[in-house]
């Protein structure tokens, strides 16, 4: 077996869920231990969250939501072990520009540097201040969170607690990051929404959606101003006063749903500007795309079923797709601009995205790169840090994979009719053909360069020399098969595109080449 075989990953999961579970218990002890200060500062309720966490099955600790919080909560820790550090120097220059070098490489997928540095510029006399509005935005998005996760569950602690009632500020704007429509609470992990009435909108509309929940043991009201409005009452029975939207499952497995969840808008400018439902159709194209893989690559569809659980569309002119690191299985896939094949190459990708993310969790893969970007991407055809092309040829390695089957599927007399029902066509096959020659060359050239930092620069490790030997295996088998369609991509219209890729790649092997 390998780390691209779906029970080595679930393995690894089950092992990824024990650690989130010890990880929320070390930094709820960390918290209550060294930092009491600023604990009682941003009103964070250890307590609450302890008992939060005692509430989520094994499953739940590996969820996007959950992992989310928790890491967030992590971060949390984090900075204010810096803020700590910060007020005891009198000289902060230091700490602010090894802070700024920290956030390249840690938090490259956060706007944390653009909160503590918008200038892109050490400004040491206002790190203190930055900070503190910093750890009080996540102590408050991480508390309102909370609460979203487990709202009866709530109510019942304050009633442990003896407390009248538990304030927690909101902001019911729509979540760009987790991709929430506006005006509404997703509640729990199985995708339930609650939408606000008529009256709370306009409300929240004025209040830019700002307010508070007012739990008690009853129930829970949303404060706007110096109004409250019901939310939820919880007596002997749960029951919201906001409209139940229920989630959409695009199927159903073994490792559980797989839902579709609302439209991810970005603007002209490439930034998020909106969340808004999701059309009918959309659920439509996806679920032809996800049968397509799994009648064409029954390995693949199994990892993607263990990997990916939430899609959201995303319309955005000139951007694809994409994932977080701390979001595992949460998949940004723009189905708007791209056809069907690049809708299944898509699903692939970000899950292929999560894969690697699961290993890394499990392994340190590299190390000492101190995120230079001096190796040629011929995805990008830019310069890239060593974690950037290791992530690229994982992924695009699945990719080929992916098309491989994916030709030999719609070759078969037996996968014609399961091709056109996936709506494919004739030019798909033969563009499938071309993306697993340009994968193949393209992920060739990558290997070539991550073998040269392991072996030479000695900036991957055991586990990341190791993972490229997989990539190798995986790669000899993919060429040992593409002769059978070599000459069917050189006479057609990809041909010369074919062509000409590997020319530029040759060109950029002779100018930049590390070896």
């Amino acid at each position: 077996m390998t780390v691209l075989d779906a029970r080595i990953l679930e393995r690894l999961m089950e092992e990824f869920q024990q650690s989130m579970r010890g990880l929320l218990k070390d930094v709820c002890r960390d918290f209550t231990r060294n930092y009491a200060d600023a604990t009682r500062t941003f009103d964070l309720p250890i307590g609450w969250f302890l008992s939060l966490g005692q509430s989520f099955t094994q499953a739940e600790y590996s969820h996007w939501k959950v992992v989310g919080w928790i890491e967030s909560l992590n971060d949390l820790l984090y900075f204010v072990d810096i803020l700590t550090q910060v007020r005891q120097e009198r000289s902060r220059l230091e700490i602010a520009e090894q802070l700024r070098a920290e956030f390249r490489e840690k938090f490259y997928e956060h706007g944390y540097a653009d909160e503590i540095f918008p200038r892109g510029k050490p400004e040491p006399r206002l790190l203190l201040g930055r900070l503190t509005a910093l750890c009080r935005r996540l102590a408050r998005e991480i508390t309102q969170e909370s609460v979203c996760l487990a709202p009866r569950l709530a109510c019942a602690w304050v009633a442990e607690q003896r407390r009248s009632a538990w304030v927690v500020p909101c902001d019911l704007a729509a979540n760009v990051e987790r991709v929430e429509l506006p005006w509404s609470c997703a509640i729990g992990t199985a995708g339930l929404c609650f939408e606000a009435s008529g009256a709370v909108r306009t409300a929240l509309r004025r209040a830019e959606g700002q307010g508070e929940f007012l739990i008690t043991a009853s129930g829970i009201e949303l404060v706007i101003g110096d109004r409250a409005y019901p939310l939820m009452d919880c007596d002997r029975h749960e029951r919201w006063h906001w409209r139940r939207l229920e989630p959409l499952p695009l199927r159903k497995s073994r490792y559980g749903a797989l839902i579709l969840g609302p439209t991810l808008v970005y603007g002209k400018e490439k930034t998020p500007i909106g969340v808004r439902p999701t059309k009918p159709e959309v659920a439509m194209r996806m679920r032809r795309a996800l049968s397509a893989i799994a009648a064409a690559w029954p390995e693949g569809d199994r990892l993607l079923a263990l990997l990916t659980s939430r899609i959201v569309p995303l319309k955005a002119a000139g951007v694809v797709s994409f994932s977080y690191r701390h979001r595992p299985g949460l998949s940004a896939i723009n189905c708007f601009e791209r056809d069907q094949l690049d809708l299944i190459d898509d699903l692939i990708h970000e899950n292929s995205h999560h894969h690697l993310n699961l290993l890394l969790r499990k392994e340190v893969m590299y190390q000492h790169d101190h995120n230079q970007e001096i190796f040629y991407s011929p995805w990008r055809r830019t310069l890239r840090p060593l974690r950037g092309i290791l992530h690229a040829t994982f992924t695009f390695t699945m990719g080929a994979m992916l098309f491989e089957r994916l030709v030999m599927w719609g070759s078969g007399k037996a996968g014609k009719p399961g091709w056109k029902k996936a709506g494919l066509n004739q030019r798909d096959l033969a563009r499938a053909r071309y993306r697993c020659l340009e994968e193949i060359e393209s992920v060739r050239y990558s290997l070539k360069d991550l073998e040269y930092a392991g072996r030479h620069l000695k900036w991957l490790t055991a586990g990341g020399k190791e993972l490229v030997r997989h990539l190798r295996d995986a790669l000899a088998s993919l060429e040992r098969g593409k002769q059978e369609y070599e000459q069917q991509v050189s006479q057609s219209a990809f041909g010369p595109t074919l062509r000409r890729h590997r020319t530029e790649l040759a060109q950029a092997r002779e100018q930049l080449s590390l070896m």
